[in-house]
């Protein structure tokens, strides 16, 4: 079974953020990249990446929101500077098991109403396969409103035990 190491050094968006697989990069920051993506399914497809791997979005918690947010804004950004119709979209992640790269990436689409008979299929959003990133935010949001209820449970019976 191949380390996680190994599994960074195959993966080819961790190998885009690092500058040793080339492609045309749309936007840049400190954490994210936004290209297009290789099977379009509109003019304006376009992923976007964190820099540093995360897995799949199943793999997300609570704590992750934040980023969740960032490709957010910048999928929103980046569909304003290429001039896309940033009112018919489509904007989300492949769920598990049916996402190819195991890097996370969020999937930005504009004209969505002129995708293909089979695009509108692979990107329906409330599918089993693909998670608007809406649901993904409050689905985050329920996580980490999960987790600060866990720890005051645990804070108040810790207290509770040292009265």
């Amino acid at each position: 079974m191949a380390s996680e190491d190994e599994k960074l050094k195959k993966c080819v968006f961790c190998k885009i953020s690092s500058k040793e697989q080339e492609t045309r990069i749309i936007y840049e920051d400190e954490e994210t990249l936004t290209f297009k993506d290789l099977r379009p399914a509109t003019d304006h497809h376009y992923l976007v990446i964190p820099k540093q791997h995360y897995g799949n979005p199943k793999s997300l918690t609570g704590d992750d929101l934040p980023l969740v947010e960032k490709l957010m804004d910048v999928g929103k950004k980046v569909l304003v500077q290429q001039n896309a119709n940033t009112e018919d979209t489509v904007i989300g992640f492949h769920w598990p098991p049916f996402n190819s790269i195991q890097h996370l990436h969020l999937h930005v689409i504009s004209d969505a109403s002129q995708m293909r008979f089979a695009s509108r299929h692979i990107y329906r959003p409330g599918s089993w396969w693909f998670a608007t990133v809406d649901w993904m935010l409050e689905h985050l949001k329920k996580m980490k409103s999960a987790q600060i209820n866990t720890k005051d449970s645990v804070t108040t019976e810790e207290n509770i035990q040292e009265s």
